[in-house]
């Protein structure tokens, strides 16, 4: 183990002696031992001040050795100021799970490709304003100090940390929430259509910034969940606008001159450079997105609040480092997070991945690992000195048919809910537990909500689950598919042959299952013809409504769903997820100018879900709204569900502080709720 190097750089002498006794440097208190610490109302973190009251010790801070390294290789930061300068007056403490970590190392991720599987990766430096604790109950501060509500939920205030600093030094204040909001989310010029979650029962907030370190969201109508949404997205609430807003025009007259100077025609084609014209926070950086352009912007990828920051990039892989601003440090003052270095590896090729874990090449990954992977993974544990957990999923395989199909013989097949029921009986859901999940999952019908909350009647989760091929075979009798050709295939009511064409991504769904359900709709007389696409070519398919089939997993708890409303709104999920109905979608965002009007139970569904976050959380009036959802959405099948099962999360032995998952889930943002900036290496 290393030996770790503490260098004292600050000692607060303010109300540190109390009548000539000297309190002592804060002990190593990490969560397997408290050493008589009370903790207060978040159990894994505490505010500054509570902590040395509880303590009863002075913080002293101490920081990587390698920094001033680590800070040279972020083009366009300048050199260090000393460590007090660079954390905010009021860190935030985190207590360690089982250890007071050592400095150094770099930690080796594994992602698909750029944009694919790399949302695992993405949580591991995440922050965001709040967070959800490890009890996936509890929402604690982060980037925020505090906030409240109104009465109402109609106003909600957030208390930032004063001294708060960007990765390159410059102050982060209540104007970069605002930026975020009104100059980047609400302009059509950089994000096309406002995002849901920034808007409620579609109508845009407002934002008001009274001093630096206070955000007040003046909400139309409300929506309680909007703190679970800042707590659960990889949709950050703040953006820098001492560095985006240069390019903005609203922001800086002189935007488009500016970018002129770095070879950009405008200076909102900067911004995009930057962000990419999207909410996700993984597009690619101008080293690889405008190659002819390196070197003319002043910094390589836009100031960040994470834990780390990158600073190269290729088509194989990116490589980033700490924060040297990063606001939280551990119980001893050391500046979190531990761990120096990352390195990103893409491999889109699902046996070199298993290969790479089986042979301890990776540090930790849990996104595109399916249950199908596990007994080689866990054969080779001792071998590889890795652990594997095996923990519930929130979301399942779901299968999907395109009911605006631009072929018009699919598309009334697919729109018949007969043939949707007939597909969903069809699946042998017992048995494809038992072949691709090895008996551990549970066969359930897709109703929205994950897990069942208390408000919706259980015998939902069954509904059309039951396998009964010959019953299918009826209903597609009934509609008038049959075998008119002798072929052992059954035709389109219109005498046309249909293929359904299932391709699939590994990112999404695993193989062995789009097989399965493949061969159980051959039995029943449904042609299909299965293929494994890469993500980006699955999701193209998808946005230009060229797939017949949708396959992905699909799933939200109660608390996403109090926040956003992308599961129940036409296409029913966002560009990386799983949708279906692409011309509802566009005649829905069109105000009914182009596309296809959706069904009135569609109509129903946009009504009951902005009802439903608009009810006070837990009383009678929600969950009867949110009861009727779930019974709307599972009877008529826009989504058929297969098997709920556990998952995959492999970590080396070597990572430290690495805590037991309550789940292998994309929902609550992964790794985000167990403090990834508390894990060290220990080699």
């Amino acid at each position: 183990m290393k030996t770790r190097m503490r260098t004292l750089l600050l000692t607060a002498a303010a109300g540190s002696l109390m009548a000539g006794t000297a309190v002592a440097e804060c002990p190593a208190v990490t969560q397997a031992d408290m050493m008589g610490v009370t903790p207060g109302d978040f159990s894994q973190q505490m505010e500054l001040a509570d902590f040395t009251a509880a303590a009863s010790c002075e913080m002293s801070y101490s920081e990587n050795p390698e920094m001033a390294e680590l800070n040279a290789a972020i083009r366009g930061n300048p050199e260090l100021p000393p460590l007090a300068e660079r954390l905010p007056e009021e860190p935030l403490v985190v207590i360690p799970y089982a250890s007071v970590g050592s400095y150094g190392g770099t930690l080796r991720a594994l992602s698909n490709a750029t944009e694919a599987g790399t949302s695992d990766f993405l949580s591991v430096r995440h922050v965001n304003l709040v967070r959800y604790a490890d009890d996936l109950q509890t929402i604690v501060p982060s980037v925020a100090k505090s906030w409240e509500w109104n009465e109402d939920f109609t106003q909600l205030t957030f208390h930032l940390r004063k001294g708060h600093k960007w990765s390159d030094g410059a102050p982060f204040t209540s104007a970069d929430v605002k930026f975020w909001y009104d100059n980047i989310s609400l302009d059509p010029k950089v994000i096309e259509k406002p995002k849901d979650y920034v808007l409620v029962a579609g109508e845009p907030m407002t934002v008001d910034t009274p001093d630096d370190e206070t955000v007040i969201f003046n909400l139309p109508s409300p929506k309680p969940g909007l703190l679970a949404h800042f707590a659960t997205t990889f949709a950050q609430a703040f953006l820098p606008k001492h560095f985006l807003g240069q390019y903005h025009p609203d922001i800086n007259p002189d935007a488009d001159a500016l970018a002129q100077e770095a070879g950009y025609e405008t200076g909102l084609a900067v911004i995009s450079a930057y962000f990419g014209n999207s909410d996700w926070t993984d597009t690619p950086t101008p080293m690889l997105n405008s190659p002819d352009k390196v070197g003319k912007l002043a910094k390589d990828t836009y100031p960040t609040l994470e834990s780390h920051i990158y600073v190269s990039e290729t088509t194989e892989g990116r490589k980033l480092v700490a924060n040297p601003y990063f606001f939280m440090v551990d119980t001893t003052g050391q500046q979190l997070p531990y761990i120096s270095r990352q390195d990103e590896l893409y491999a889109n090729d699902n046996e070199v991945r298993i290969l790479k874990l089986v042979n301890g090449e990776v540090d930790y990954k849990s996104q595109s690992l399916t249950l199908a992977a596990a007994p080689i993974l866990l054969e080779s544990q001792e071998k590889g000195d890795y652990a594997i957990q095996l923990k519930p999923t929130i979301a399942m395989p779901t299968f999907s048919f395109n009911v605006t199909s631009a072929d018009e013989g699919k598309r009334e097949v697919f729109g018949n809910l007969e043939f949707r029921k007939a597909m969903s009986i069809a699946i042998n859901r017992d048995e494809l537990n038992e072949t691709s999940f090895f008996g551990q999952g549970e066969p359930k019908q897709f109703i929205g909500f994950s897990p069942t909350p208390s408000f919706v009647d259980p015998e939902l989760t069954s509904l059309y689950a039951e396998y009964d091929p010959e019953g299918a075979k009826t209903m597609l009798d009934g509609i008038g598919m049959v075998d008119t050709d002798g072929d052992g295939y059954r035709e389109l009511p219109n005498g046309e042959k249909i293929v359904l064409n299932m391709q699939f991504a590994t990112q999404g769904i695993g193989g062995e299952v789009v097989e399965l359900v493949a061969q159980y709709w051959a039995d029943v007389g449904v042609q299909t013809a299965v293929k494994e696409v890469t993500p980006d070519e699955y999701r193209s398919a998808q946005s230009s409504n060229q797939l017949d089939v949708g396959m992905w997993e699909k799933g939200q708890p109660v608390a996403i769903v109090l926040g956003n409303n992308e599961l129940w709104v036409p296409p029913f999920e966002n560009y990386f997820a799983h949708r279906t109905g692409m011309l509802w979608a566009e005649w829905v965002e069109s105000g009914g100018a182009s596309g296809v009007e959706p069904p009135a139970f569609v109509k129903e569904l946009m009504d009951d879900v902005n009802a439903f976050q608009g009810a006070t959380p837990g009383s009678e009036e929600q969950a009867t709204i949110g009861a009727k959802m779930a019974k709307t959405m599972t009877e008529n099948l826009l989504f058929i569900g297969t098997v709920q099962a556990p998952n995959v999360i492999y970590s080396r032995n070597a990572l430290k502080n690495m805590a037991e998952f309550k789940t292998q889930s994309y929902e609550y943002y992964r790794t985000y709720p167990y403090l990834a900036a508390q894990w060290w290496l220990d080699e």
